[in-house]
């Protein structure tokens, strides 16, 4: 079985290079092509001798692959399947937002954390993608060469599979590969201690935690995590940074009718985050199969966000997008319907 290029990093494919008998310079070429010029065939590569292709092919494959299916929202978003080994599959989802164009990624097949409201958590965990595999629905959809910003919240939990994601971050922000500004990166965690240190420590990517409900006890009915990694102990970490710069944190809060959405979740919430400088997010909950809640009304969800930003927290009501394709929050689940 051939080795894939796609995932390793500048000084790696110098390493493949010297290793099948090639030139350094020859390893610095793959790695323009492959994250610069995007090439998804050795054909592209047109500055690489043929001796040196075959040279490489014998033990290596360039590791891109076409989606597999492709649905279409409505409102625009895109929503991509890839097919991995065996019968797993992950989905990206591409959301357009005038100019800007944002790429939900996936991380693993399925999670281990098994969030009840959510479909990825809910089918249980299957592996890990490695940095090739995530890189790949970077580059192999239509909308690669316009993508602007990309949140690692699609399928998986990053940090519970953090060694591929921060390769593929290191390669999405070094000035050889794809050039990225951190500041177009955000990552997206249930709050899982302490590589949410080494990922702090080590990146400047913006932050989103998964939150929605402020009391432990009530959190931990629909996340189970909560029992490894309190909420309070994840916001006491935080506070060690700073967010009052270019890096920012937010804190995803879905909203169930009847469950976290009342005066008393609101108050909670404000004491949790009290003094920390951050944005909360309210996400629409979209109804999926045998579960019994429902999403809060518009106008409760409005009170809500009221109450917070009268305590000076930065509060919005986030835009549902992709629903109708099954792309929106919580709703991945490496199925495609065709719209």
């Amino acid at each position: 079985m051939k080795t894939k290029l796609l995932g390793k990093t500048p000084d790696e494919l110098v390493a493949v290079a010297v290793d099948c008998g090639l030139k350094p310079f020859v390893g610095r070429q793959l790695a323009e092509w492959l994250y610069v010029k995007r090439a998804v065939s050795w054909d592209r590569m047109t500055n690489v001798s043929n001796a040196a292709k075959a040279a490489l092919q014998e033990k290596y494959e360039l590791g891109t692959y076409a989606p597999a299916g492709r649905a279409l929202s409505s409102d625009g978003t895109v929503k991509y399947l890839f097919a991995l080994s065996g019968t797993d599959a992950v989905e990206a989802v591409m959301i357009p937002d005038d100019d800007r164009k944002t790429l939900c990624v996936s991380s693993q097949a399925g999670c281990k954390m098994g969030c009840r409201f959510c479909m990825t958590g809910r089918q249980g965990w299957h592996g890990n993608l490695d940095a090739g595999d995530i890189l790949n629905q970077f580059l192999s959809i239509p909308e690669a060469p316009e993508l602007t910003n990309a949140v690692f919240m699609g399928m998986g939990e990053p940090l519970d599979n953090y060694a591929a994601v921060s390769k593929a971050i290191e390669i999405l922000t070094d000035p050889k590969c794809f050039g990225w500004s951190p500041k177009r990166i955000t990552l997206s965690t249930i709050g899982v201690l302490p590589v949410l240190k080494t990922f702090l420590d080590g990146q400047r990517c913006h932050l989103a935690v998964s939150l929605h409900n402020p009391f432990p006890e009530e959190r931990m009915e629909m996340m189970p995590a909560q029992k490894a990694w309190p909420i309070s102990d994840v916001v006491d970490l935080i506070r060690h940074y700073d967010f009052s710069g270019q890096r920012r944190v937010s804190f995803e809060y879905t909203m169930f009718d009847g469950w976290n959405d009342d005066k008393r979740h609101a108050d909670a919430l404000i004491r949790l985050l009290a003094g920390l400088e951050c944005r909360v997010n309210l996400i629409r909950f979209h109804e999926i199969p045998d579960f019994p809640y429902r999403c809060s009304p518009d106008i409760r969800m409005q009170e809500f966000q009221t109450r917070l930003a009268n305590h000076g927290i930065v509060c919005t009501i986030r835009a549902s997008r992709g629903e109708d394709i099954l792309a929106a929050c919580g709703m991945l689940a490496g199925q495609h319907s065709q719209r």
